[in-house]
């Protein structure tokens, strides 16, 4: 394709060697169109944005997705590195969030459905099932600098299929603590020498898994919820040279922090730290060291943080990091940070087309939703190149004052830098002629670029 913004060709360009020289043609035609196509994610109203509806040779445009030869994963080693290099200083820790995504999908040929409980819909005193594909997410949380704000920008994600798809192929089940580990290992391999956070919910508070990222030659720190009866004790003594028996696991019980939420003796500091919004707020935090142990899994070291409200809006909550050096602070930003992760899928669902797409080819579902979710990454790099540290348009209205810019504004400002192109590379040679008044040319693009 010619005449893209010559900001966002560099970014193109490290992905180019994943492809043959035909595919990569027809990938960046998709990539294009699925930036600029409003509603579904499919296909078809990729080539249909693009003015291709009449090409004969369609069928090439799906093989890229359920055919051609490319890896997901290095495409995801090469995003990660153009976002740590764009939003994140060598000198600072990598914070990645990590959770699972529930796509709704129905059909007899989708293999790996299950039936889930749909975060969305759901509450404490109402439980929605649905049928679909369960997907595991990590995310680069890093401040946006023309956003002022952190985002959560996806760049790995996998398909953790549902234990009937696997006893139905006589696979062994993967937990979805099996799959964070694994994913966790592979980043660690892509960044060897950088500090690396892993920020998850009570979802991910797995001995196993915490023990495998503590025992890291470099570890990786996860912080998590913590439950208030969890057992906790003191580290264990040095076992002496030539005493019989096994090295002692643990030392003496600790009492359980919810009883030290009622204990008079407990050390609670009042910590101003970055909170929900963007805002900052005043918490008491009380923290301490400990080993969370249970019988018959490994023993973890951690840093635990009680959290309490002076003003009594929320209730007591634990969050543990695996790395005892970590201020507790460090460890209440960093899980803050976490909601963002939220808000991507939010917007992934509203602007991206998330859960409108309608393969049922195995190798086409296991990459459109992670092409898909990167695709929100992908848009803010280009969005960061182009701007090259100038400001962001913000959306703006008589009713509507909106200070910061949202990823809708995003996409709009990438979406206008694209549709030149492609207006220019489809019109015939001898096109006709036809005067807009420039109000309403403008009209028009806004609309376009704001279509949902």
């Amino acid at each position: 394709m010619r005449n893209l913004p010559r900001a966002i060709i560099p970014v193109l360009r490290k992905f180019e060697l994943l492809f043959s020289e035909r595919v990569w043609e027809w990938a960046k035609i998709l990539l294009i169109g699925a930036i600029l196509a409003p509603g579904k994610r499919t296909v078809t109203s990729a080539l249909r944005v693009m003015g291709l509806s009449d090409d004969a040779q369609f069928q090439n445009y799906h093989r890229v997705l359920n055919r051609a030869v490319w890896s997901p994963y290095a495409a995801s080693r090469i995003l990660l590195r153009l976002l740590v290099d764009a939003f994140v200083p060598s000198d600072t820790a990598i914070v990645l969030g990590l959770d699972d995504h529930i796509e709704r999908r129905r059909g007899a040929k989708i293999k790996a459905k299950g039936i889930y409980r749909d975060p969305v819909r759901s509450s404490r005193s109402f439980f929605v099932k649905t049928s679909g594909l369960r997907w595991l997410c990590l995310m680069l949380l890093a401040p946006i600098p023309w956003a002022q704000r952190v985002w959560a920008l996806p760049f790995l994600t996998v398909l953790a299929p549902s234990e009937r798809c696997h006893q139905e192929l006589g696979k062994r089940h993967k937990q979805l603590t099996d799959w964070a580990r694994q994913i966790i290992f592979q980043v660690r391999q892509w960044l060897p020498e950088r500090v690396l956070v892993v920020v998850a919910d009570s979802s991910y508070a797995a001995l196993e898994l915490l023990a495998a990222c503590q025992g890291l030659p470099n570890p990786v720190t996860v912080v998590t919820r913590l439950r208030l009866d969890a057992a906790l004790y003191d580290t264990a003594y040095v076992h002496p040279a030539g005493r019989p028996g096994r090295p002692r696991k643990k030392g003496a019980r600790q009492p359980t922090l919810e009883q030290r939420l009622s204990d008079p003796t407990t050390d609670w500091q009042h910590t101003s730290v970055r909170w929900y919004g963007g805002t900052t707020r005043t918490v008491r935090l009380a923290s301490a060291t400990a080993v969370w142990y249970h019988s018959g899994l490994p023993p973890v070291s951690i840093r635990w943080v009680l959290i309490t409200d002076p003003d009594g809006k929320f209730e007591a909550q634990a969050l543990l990091s695996t790395n005892p050096a970590a201020t507790p602070k460090e460890i209440v930003e960093w899980f803050v940070m976490r909601w963002q992760v939220e808000v991507t899928f939010e917007e992934a669902r509203a602007h991206l087309g998330i859960e409108t797409q309608r393969q049922w080819s195995d190798l086409a579902i296991l990459r459109t939703t992670p092409v898909l979710l990167g695709l929100f990454s992908l848009v803010t790099l280009f969005a960061h190149h182009l701007l090259q540290a100038g400001e962001l348009p913000v959306r703006q209205a008589a009713w509507y004052t909106k200070a910061l810019p949202t990823f809708s504004d995003t996409l709009a400002f990438v979406r206008k830098q694209l549709w030149p192109v492609t207006i220019s590379w489809m019109s015939p040679a001898e096109a006709d002629m036809v005067k807009i008044p420039k109000s309403l040319l403008v009209r028009l693009t806004d609309a376009l670029a704001y279509a949902a």
